[in-house]
């Protein structure tokens, strides 16, 4: 990795990256702010409380299952700098509405009448303008990178994510939300100037006419997928990983604030924990696996990952039994308590194996295919994976309707495990035989 930030000081890389690197910190800023802002001074309630957290992310996910078709088509057949650039100008005008959503919330004006909607409108826009992004800060790498050069920079472009992630996280959690209101308009121009020293990325190869009707769309680019099963079965074991994230992340802040009585900084810190744990499965796999793209570890990683959910059950029950606090817990309060650090080391463990799972698994989508339909393969399975988040979402808020405590939720997704370790092994399974072909 240290021999190729060359990179970052290179025209060709470096506008991408740190245009990148505000995208992702931008999108965790306001989400997290938001969320957090409305579980803890909007809202009294438990049921309401995760019902906002899922309508939220359902929100931000749905247009990836409406618009990635198009999005994947547009990268391959259109100049990829060019999309970029429109994309980031539009986000300037989504964070001006997000920003006065959260401004009206903080002054206490039409809260729920007004400011809520345009806070979940900003967030749903901004899941259409990350439905765009995504595909082509894969696809561009190998316009604008050497053959030797490209591994170093997907490495770099996931390296500069996950930092932006809990950057965003974190200050999300431990400034006021008028601050954060302000901030992501200027973090949206920043990112608009360095998009627009990318260079030109044009079409390879045939330009084919782009389907604009994104059901017939979804559907054929999905099924351009299918007669490849290596990454057939990555798509799926990937989209039901993430039906188990969505519900993870749902129950988060719910869960911190209701179960293990804590502050939204600690809802805050426990979302940073997750990103380092994950960034830590992607390097510990990569260095069991030597480079080489396989599913061979995904099966085990997985039912790792859920014996760590259900460890997390448990502890969530001791600590509920354990604390009879009347106040929310701040970090020192929480981190002083004896069986904090079983709460954030089952946690970490948790993202560390679903990290180990999930990584080799995208490897397959760009490694598998030819370089001209990289985008739609990618965008095939943005599709999936945000059904099967919305499925996610919704399952989430179904068994709170029902009046499923938060806890015992977490059995569920440890149960799903076995599903996506089902799914992992017959992906390895035809790993092999496409290796013996």
């Amino acid at each position: 990795m240290l021999t190729s930030t060359y990179l970052l000081r290179q025209h060709r890389f470096g506008p991408l990256f740190v245009t990148q690197l505000f995208n992702a910190f931008n999108d965790n800023l306001y989400k997290n702010a938001m969320v957090l802002f409305v579980v803890y001074s909007v809202y009294n309630s438990a049921a309401a409380e995760t019902v906002f957290s899922g309508v939220a992310s359902g929100l931000f996910i749905l247009p990836f299952f409406l618009l990635s078709a198009l999005a994947g088509q547009l990268a391959d057949m259109r100049d990829k700098a060019k999309i970029i650039r429109i994309v980031k100008a539009a986000e300037i005008a989504i964070m001006s509405v997000g920003a006065t959503g959260l401004t009206l919330a903080w002054l206490g004006v039409m809260t729920e009448v007004l400011a809520l909607p345009l806070m979940l409108l900003a967030l749903f826009a901004m899941g259409i303008h990350s439905t765009f992004i995504g595909p082509i800060k894969y696809s561009i790498l190998p316009q604008h990178l050497q053959p030797q050069e490209v591994l170093a920079g997907t490495g770099l472009v996931e390296a500069g994510t996950y930092l932006a992630i809990m950057a965003g996280t974190i200050l999300a959690g431990f400034i006021e939300v008028e601050i954060a209101a302000g901030l992501v308009i200027v973090i949206a121009v920043l990112g608009f100037f360095s998009s627009r020293k990318i260079p030109s990325a044009p079409a390879i190869g045939k330009v084919e006419p782009i389907d604009y009707n994104p059901f017939t769309a979804s559907v054929r680019i999905v099924a351009r997928t299918m007669h490849n099963r290596e990454v057939f079965f990555a798509i799926l074991a990937i989209s039901f990983f993430w039906t188990i994230g969505a519900v993870l992340f749902i129950q988060f802040p719910p869960l911190a604030k209701n179960v293990l009585m804590a502050s939204k900084e600690v809802a805050s810190l426990f979302l940073v924990v997750f990103s380092i744990g994950i960034a830590i499965g992607s390097v510990a796999i990569n260095a069991l696996l030597k480079g080489d793209v396989s599913a061979r570890f995904s099966p085990a990683s997985v039912i790792a990952m859920g014996v760590m959910v259900a460890l997390f059950y448990f502890v969530c029950r001791a600590w509920n039994a354990s604390i009879a606090s009347t106040r929310l817990l701040d970090i020192a309060e929480f981190v002083a308590h004896p069986m904090a650090w079983l709460v954030l080391g089952s946690l970490l463990m948790i993202a560390v194996f679903g990290g180990m799972f999930v990584v080799p698994l995208y490897a397959f989508l760009t490694t598998r295919v030819e370089t001209s339909e990289a985008s739609r393969t990618v965008a095939a399975n943005n599709i999936v994976n945000a059904g099967a988040m919305v499925v996610g979402s919704i399952l989430a808020l179904g068994l709170s309707y029902f009046g499923v405590p938060l806890a015992e939720q977490l059995l569920l997704s440890a149960g799903m495990c076995v599903i996506s370790a089902w799914l992992g092994w017959r992906l390895w399974q035809a790993e092999k035989v496409a290796r013996r072909s």
